[in-house]
């Protein structure tokens, strides 16, 4: 059996991942980056310790390989002409239909943020309530932990679009022209001494509660830090 796990809540599609391989007695982990024809060939064609029943966890395969390359459509072909057990590819992001469709008899899992979650964070400028109502909404979904680490991710990346050119991080680079666009626009609603102030106030609230310094849960916080804006 094949299995495609993905979708751009990467932290429950990894935990998802991580229990059905913690189910596995015997079982191989290969790197996408590796995992070539060759690699596939001497994996299920080859003698291994794995002959009598093969339990195979491929990470970031997609990921590492255009899917208009001669290598991928081969290793496509064979998975979908020949018998493969116990197959399961992790990918860390969303993937297009084109990849998720390739294989034809795989088991789908696809873990996805709520929509909520993106009108949430788009809604985030200061002296706009209805990024609570959003907030409390979203709360029907999410765990309130999960939401202010994307919070702190949406200012971070707010800071991080005003300074173009200066030690962009990673996650900038990472972006779509439309997505760094949409940033730059909301970020202009905040003064950069604003957005700084916001960023640290996250920082603290986040030192407050990890070491329960305190008396409001996480939840009122993010109330008051939205209220606040």
């Amino acid at each position: 059996m094949i299995t495609i796990v993905h979708g751009n809540d990467i932290s429950t599609s990894r935990n998802f991942y991580i229990s059905i391989r913690s189910k596995q007695e015997n079982f191989e982990i290969i790197d996408g980056k590796n995992f070539d024809y060759n690699k596939l060939i001497q994996t299920f064609e080859g003698n291994s310790l794995f002959a009598n029943e093969k339990n195979i966890f491929v990470e970031d395969f997609f990921s590492n390989i255009k899917s208009n390359s001669n290598e991928f459509k081969q290793i496509i072909d064979y998975l979908n002409k020949n018998k493969v057990i116990n197959l399961l590819f992790w990918e860390p992001k969303e993937l297009t239909k084109t990849q998720s469709n390739s294989l034809k008899n795989a088991d789908i899992k696809q873990f996805n943020y709520p929509q909520v979650l993106f009108a949430f964070l788009d809604s985030i400028k200061p002296n706009n309530l209805s990024s609570i109502i959003l907030f409390h909404k979203l709360q029907e979904q999410m765990e309130s932990e999960l939401i202010f680490y994307m919070l702190i991710r949406q200012f971070r990346l707010m800071i991080a679009v005003t300074e173009e050119g200066k030690n962009e991080i990673d996650e900038i680079k990472r972006l779509a022209p439309w997505q760094s666009s949409k940033l730059k626009k909301q970020a202009s609603y905040f003064t950069k001494i604003s957005l700084l102030n916001a960023y640290k106030k996250l920082y603290s609230i986040d030192y407050e509660t990890k070491y329960g310094l305190s008396s409001l849960n996480l939840s009122s916080r993010i109330d008051i830090f939205l209220s606040d804006l």
